[in-house]
């Protein structure tokens, strides 16, 4: 007995580590299926005894799926999270051999977005998007849809009516919340501002429109200015800032809608007192939390990343196996709220 094979042995005659052999022999996580039949042959050779169920396991592997994603801003700490989220999430499961392919745009331009969502859209048996409204995606969307390749949206709600689903949270909610703060934060009424990226995102137009909306049904005493678009530019968003603060003495509130958060925040540590202006953003990334803490930003409203990914890499294996129905939907979040006292 002393001398029989253990998953030591097993590990070392299959060249991986004994925690991938405990994961081929107990089913917690996939393992790639050469990697299972490394294991399974190297049991055989050595003779170790449960040798049988290296050879089950085999037999019933999980099927694979290749899943496309296109994202927006590679090296903003927000996408970053997203993909690494993304990742996790497919590893999570165990009744697929999960693959992600991951391509970020590098601009807002329509084009390039068409581009490489049909270029990855090629690849894969299902694909989830953050992306501009436009015709161009639209026209892509419905290409793939034929070839029974089904699109998410992501965040920004785009090709309504030929993507599958949408995934995010409620963005006209998130507007009106963001003037909810603003109206109540501030000491005196005054005038407000917000910032969308551009007319191409359909989700910070919902969020402009629940913005308006909350003030002017709920808090008429202030005065929303007319929208800025910053192409979510942390430049722009900075120069812009400074211009409103010394134009507008009575601005209590601003709301960033979309990207160029950390333009906003730089400008009112240039030139105003934490608490002078309210300040709402979204997304918890290291430069709003800083902002939270040393008093510039006001609160945080955050997209639920793990529990969107995990849902979402649900939604897309479902589709993918024909087990959704026809009908496609909107699938929102609650949005994560981050005051300072939280941190």
């Amino acid at each position: 007995m002393s001398n029989r094979p253990t998953v030591k042995d097993v590990a070392r005659e299959a060249g991986v580590s004994v925690t991938t052999v405990d994961r081929a022999l107990n089913g917690r996580a996939v393992v790639r299926e050469d990697t299972l039949r490394r294991i399974a042959d190297a049991a055989h050779r050595i003779g170790y005894h449960a040798r049988g169920l290296f050879d089950h396991r085999l037999n019933t592997v999980a099927p694979e799926k290749k899943f496309g994603f296109v994202l927006v801003k590679e090296k903003h700490e927000f996408y970053q999270n997203f993909a690494r989220e993304i990742e996790q999430a497919i590893a999570a499961r165990t009744d697929v051999r999960g693959h992600a392919i991951i391509r970020f745009a590098q601009s807002q331009s329509p084009e390039e977005f068409a581009e490489l969502i049909q270029s990855v859209g090629e690849r894969v048996d299902a694909l989830a998007c953050t992306a501009v409204n436009h015709q161009k995606l639209n026209q892509v969307v419905e290409e793939l849809r034929q070839k029974g390749v089904p699109t998410f949206s992501l965040l920004n709600d785009f090709a309504q009516g030929l993507r599958r689903n949408y995934l995010g949270i409620n963005n006209m909610k998130v507007g009106r919340s963001a003037a909810w703060m603003l109206t109540h934060s501030a000491k005196l009424p005054g005038r407000l501002a917000i910032f969308v990226g551009g007319n191409r995102w359909h989700g910070h137009d919902l969020r402009e429109v629940g913005f308006r909306g909350y003030v002017r049904e709920n808090a008429p005493e202030f005065t929303v200015v007319d929208t800025l678009v910053n192409l979510e530019a942390r430049q722009v968003t900075y120069e812009a800032t400074l211009d409103l603060i010394e134009r507008y003495p009575d601005l209590r509130g601003i709301y960033v809608a979309g990207g160029g958060m950390e333009g906003a925040i730089a400008a009112m540590r240039e030139v105003s007192e934490p608490g002078q202006v309210q300040l709402v953003v979204n997304e918890l990334t290291a430069e709003s939390r800083a902002g939270l803490l040393d008093g510039y930003v006001t609160m945080v409203i955050g997209t639920p990343l793990p529990q969107l990914c995990s849902d979402l890499i649900g939604l897309m294996i479902s589709e993918s196996e024909g087990h959704l129905d026809d009908t496609a939907s909107q699938h929102f979040l609650e949005p994560r709220i981050v005051l300072p006292e939280m941190l």
